[in-house]
């Protein structure tokens, strides 16, 4: 789904830095929150207003919920919820975009602790606690001024990170699991209502077909990541992953080391860190997040392999134009702009085609092996999620769960 008026390559292009608002923070007076609600919403609304969602709109959806929760409750065996459904309901980019920061915020703050902690005792490492820099006022540009910058970076970068990402998941997802990261119990979950109209018009799809696999998709990664155990595990993995970043000493100079206080052209190289977010990654990232990866992989993997197999498995016979919905939509999610995939990468989310193509492999191989009343055990407790060995041989899962496998149809001929 293409979209002309999109932010530029850069997610922090049209955001400049700001050195007053950076000496504002420093004085206690900013509010990483709040700023980051602000970009998010002018990100995701492109900085001009958008009509509210017509009523029409909301009633087909209603409707069409009701129809794909009770496909979904028969397909998986599973309630979408212990009690009432959660309502889907279509909403503006900017709603979605802050409706999703309060859904991250957790994971999102975790990680802006951690990047505050590991760049300020990184401040050191630029100049000796008691350097001054010639001609700047006393303790000006010191290494502990140059500690207190670089404190400042964890909570700017959760503004700057998490406002523009979200932002601009805002403007290419079509509901609230696009990710497959577990939200907080909720009463509605919210679909963005210009880009389902925008593929509409884009593919030539009937419109009701796409809500409704809309609202298959929606419910599906809720029944499964409502899941106690599997939201338990994804969001502990996720939050091992955002407390592990670490300082990088050698990257820290090689970014920060030669900038010189006294040079204008110097500084502004400075701004151009802080609006590349490549940059900052790079001195935060750790040996110890690439150690996770398997393991967050495995769980992710299990997540959208079982949801594509669950939605051919129900929309095929229920949408009309399915193949051609779910081929341009599985080609817009391996093709995604590299600014779409930074929020991804910076929770330890790798969901790249491999990892699409890993969990369907695993979820067929599961049934082929042990039919769908072993692929119905995947999610019964923590004991059966795969392991990273598991996830690229089925086989291995099925022994460790005591399911015999089917036997093979060739043989018996």
């Amino acid at each position: 789904m293409s979209d002309d008026s999109g932010p530029p390559e850069n997610p922090f292009g049209n955001m400049p830095f700001d050195f007053s608002a950076m000496a504002n923070m420093f004085g206690g007076g900013g509010d990483p929150w709040a700023q980051a609600k602000q970009i998010a919403g002018s990100v995701a609304s492109g900085g001009e207003s958008e009509p509210n969602v017509d009523p029409g709109d909301r009633i087909a959806f209603e409707q069409l919920a009701r129809v794909a929760e009770l496909h979904v409750s028969t397909a998986t065996g599973r309630a979408v919820a212990d009690g009432t459904p959660p309502q889907i309901r279509p909403a503006t980019r900017h709603e979605w975009a802050l409706a999703t920061l309060d859904a991250y915020r957790p994971l999102l703050e975790a990680m802006a602790d951690t990047m505050s902690e590991t760049l300020t005792s990184s401040g050191q490492d630029l100049l000796p606690g008691d350097a001054d820099i010639p001609g700047m006022p006393g303790g000006m540009f010191s290494g502990d001024f140059m500690a207190q910058i670089m404190k400042m970076l964890g909570p700017m970068m959760l503004s700057m990170t998490a406002g523009s990402m979200a932002g601009q998941l805002a403007r290419t997802s079509l509901g609230s699991y696009d990710l497959p990261i577990p939200r907080p119990e909720q009463s509605e979950l919210l679909v963005v209502q210009a880009n389902i109209d925008a593929f509409i018009e884009e593919w030539s799809v009937p419109t009701d077909d796409v809500r409704l696999w809309v609202c298959l998709h929606e419910y599906l990664h809720h029944t499964v990541l409502r899941l106690p155990h599997v939201a338990e595990r994804i969001t502990e993995l996720i939050t091992r992953y955002v407390s592990a970043f670490e300082s990088n000493a050698e990257a820290i100079t090689s970014q920060f080391g030669g900038l010189d206080p006294m040079n204008q052209e110097s500084m502004g190289e400075l701004e151009g860190l802080m609006n590349d977010p490549e940059a900052l990654m790079g001195v935060v990232q750790s040996d110890a997040q690439r150690a996770m990866m398997p393991e967050i992989s495995a769980i992710l993997s299990a997540v959208v392999g079982y949801v594509d197999h669950m939605m051919d498995k129900i929309g095929s016979s229920l949408i009309g134009s399915y193949s051609m919905i779910s081929e341009a939509l599985r080609r817009q999610r391996v093709t995604a702009d590299p600014t779409d995939r930074f929020l991804e990468r910076m929770l330890g989310l790798e969901l790249d085609q491999a990892c699409y193509a890993q969990g369907r492999t695993f979820v067929d191989g599961v049934v082929e092996r042990g039919g769908d009343d072993a692929l119905a055990r995947l999610w019964e407790s923590a004991r059966e999620l795969p392991t990273p060995n598991e996830i690229v041989a089925p086989g291995l899962w099925l022994a460790r769960i005591d399911i015999e496998e089917l036997p093979d149809p060739s043989e018996e001929e």
